[in-house]
C-alpha cells in the first residue's frame, strides 16, 4: 500500500510532516467541499438560503463527526496493532467494524429525513429558512451511508499508515460537489436543496471510485467475506477506544448547535452571518485539525512498539510547528476577518457580522495549536475517557454558560464567539494536569517510556 508509514523508528520530523501533509490537503478539500455549498448558495441565492446550509450543515457535520469519531477506535486499533507487529488482526479489525458502521448509516438513513423538521425547530432556525433547512437536512440525511462509508473509509487507511488514499477520496468527492453546486444552485437555482443534493451525489461518487481504486492495488492483506462477520471482542476494543471520542464529539458538537440556536434567536443576519464565520473557521482550525489526526495515528504505533518517549517526542515537534502557522492564521483572522467572510456572502450585514464573530475564532487559533496535538497524543495513547472528560466539561461547564451570559449581557458576536476560548483554555490546562499525572502516578516515566 502506498504511504503505509512506521513511525517507531528514524527521524520524527520529516516522517510526520510527509504524513500529516496529505492529511492537511484532505482536510481542505473537505472544509472547501463544505465551503463550496455556502459560496454558491451566497452568491446565487438568498439569505434564506444561506442561513438554511449554515444551521442544516452544521446539524450534519455534528452527525459526521459523531460517526468519523468513533471510527477513531479503528484507527487508534489498527496503529496499535501495526506497531505490535500483528499484521494479520488487521482484516478482522476492518471487517467487523466497516460492517457495524454500514448498519449505523442504515439506521441514520431512515431517521434523520423523518426528524427534519423537528431538528430544525430544536436549531430555532429562522422562520425565514424553516422549510429550506429541514429540506436541506432530510435530502442529507437520504444519503447517511454514503457519508459515513466515505469517512470511515479514510479513518481506516490513515490507521494503517496511508494518507494518501484518503486525500484522493475527498479531492474527488470535493470535484464533483462543486460540479453539482454550480449545476443545481447557480444554474437550476434550486438554493439549499440543490446543495444538498450535491453533497450526497458527490459523496456516493467518491465512495465507488475509490472502493473501485482499493479494488485494483496491491494490498497487504486479502479481505473475505468471512471478515465481514461482527465480532464482539473487536468491536468491544473499538469501542472502548473509539466511544469516549463519539460521545465528546457529539457532546462537543452539541455545545456548538446550542450556540448557534442561541445566535439564531438574534435574527436572520446574525444566523447568516455565524454560519459563514463557521465555514471561515473550517478553514483556519486545519492545521492543528491534521496534526490531531496525525498524532493519534503516530503515537498509537509508537505506543503499540513501547516506545512512549518517542511519542513524547513527537508531541513537541507537532506543538511547535502548528503554533508557528496558527499565529499566522490568527493575524489573519483577527485583522481580515471581513475579507474572508465576503468569499461566502455578498450581503454587507452578514459580512460585517461574521467578521465580528470571527475575531474570537482568531484568538482561538493561537490555543488550539496546543489542545488538538494533546487530543491526538491522548487519543493514540488510548486514553480517550480523559479526551473525552475534558472536552464535554469545558463545553457545558464554560462555552455554553459563557454563551448564553454574553448573549444576556452584550448580544455581540465578539462577546459570544468568546465561549470558545475561554472553554480551550481550561482545556489545555486539564491536558498538561493530566500529563503532571500519569508522571506522578509512574504510569508515565520521566523519559516517556511506559512502566
Amino acid at each position: 500500500m502506498q504511504d503505509k508509514r512506521n513511525f517507531t523508528s528514524g527521524p520524527i520530523l520529516g516522517p510526520l510532516l510527509l504524513f500529516s501533509l496529505p492529511i492537511l490537503l484532505a482536510l481542505f478539500l473537505q472544509a472547501l467541499y463544505g465551503a463550496v455549498d455556502l459560496l454558491v448558495v451566497g452568491k446565487y441565492a438568498e439569505a434564506a438560503d444561506v442561513s438554511a446550509v449554515a444551521v442544516g450543515s452544521q446539524i450534519m457535520m455534528t452527525i459526521t463527526n459523531l460517526i468519523s469519531s468513533f471510527a477513531m477506535g479503528m484507527t487508534i486499533l489498527l496503529g496499535q496493532k501495526i506497531g505490535e507487529g500483528e499484521s494479520r488482526a488487521l482484516c478482522g479489525i476492518i471487517g467487523s467494524g466497516t460492517t457495524a458502521f454500514f448498519v449505523i448509516g442504515a439506521i441514520c438513513t431512515g431517521l434523520i429525513p423523518l426528524l427534519s423538521g423537528v431538528l430544525a425547530r430544536w436549531m430555532q432556525a429562522p422562520l425565514e429558512a424553516f422549510d429550506e433547512t429541514r429540506q436541506y437536512i432530510a435530502i442529507c440525511g437520504f444519503g447517511s451511508v454514503m457519508i459515513i462509508a466515505y469517512n470511515v473509509l479514510g479513518s481506516i487507511l490513515r490507521g494503517m499508515g496511508d494518507s494518501k488514499t484518503p486525500l484522493m477520496t475527498v479531492a474527488i468527492a470535493s470535484v464533483c460537489n462543486i460540479g453539482g453546486d454550480l449545476l443545481l444552485v447557480a444554474g437550476l437555482h434550486k438554493g439549499a436543496a440543490g446543495a444538498a443534493i450535491a453533497t450526497v451525489v458527490s459523496q456516493t461518487v467518491s465512495v465507488v471510485i475509490s472502493l473501485i481504486v482499493l479494488r485494483r492495488r496491491e494490498l497487504p492483506f486479502t479481505l473475505t467475506r468471512r471478515h465481514f462477520r461482527p465480532d464482539k471482542k473487536i468491536l468491544k476494543r473499538i469501542a472502548r477506544f473509539g466511544a469516549p471520542i463519539a460521545l465528546q464529539d457529539l457532546l462537543v458538537g452539541f455545545s456548538f448547535l446550542v450556540i448557534m440556536a442561541i445566535v439564531n434567536t438574534l435574527g436572520l443576519i446574525a444566523s447568516a452571518g455565524v454560519g459563514v464565520a463557521e465555514k471561515v473557521c473550517a478553514f483556519i482550525m486545519l492545521v492543528p485539525a491534521a496534526f490531531m489526526q496525525a498524532m493519534s495515528a503516530y503515537v498509537a504505533q509508537n505506543y503499540g512498539a513501547g516506545k512512549t518517549d518517542r511519542a513524547l517526542r513527537g508531541l513537541r515537534v507537532a506543538v511547535g510547528v502548528s503554533t508557528v502557522l496558527g499565529v499566522v492564521m490568527f493575524v489573519t483572522a483577527f485583522f481580515h476577518g471581513d475579507l474572508l467572510c465576503s468569499i461566502f456572502a455578498r450581503d454587507q450585514d452578514v459580512i460585517a457580522a461574521g467578521a465580528d464573530y470571527l475575531k474570537a475564532y482568531a484568538i482561538d487559533c493561537l490555543l488550539t495549536c496546543f489542545l488538538f496535538c494533546f487530543i491526538g497524543f491522548y487519543n493514540g495513547l488510548g486514553e480517550t475517557r480523559f479526551v473525552m472528560l475534558q472536552g464535554v466539561g469545558a463545553a457545558f461547564l464554560i462555552r455554553i454558560p459563557v454563551a448564553w451570559l454574553m448573549m444576556k449581557f452584550s448580544g455581540r458576536l465578539f462577546h459570544i464567539g468568546l465561549s470558545i476560548p475561554c472553554s480551550t483554555v481550561v482545556q489545555i490546562a486539564l491536558c498538561f494536569w493530566f500529563l503532571a499525572r500519569l508522571r506522578r502516578r509512574g504510569v508515565l516515566a520521566p523519559d516517556g517510556n511506559l512502566r
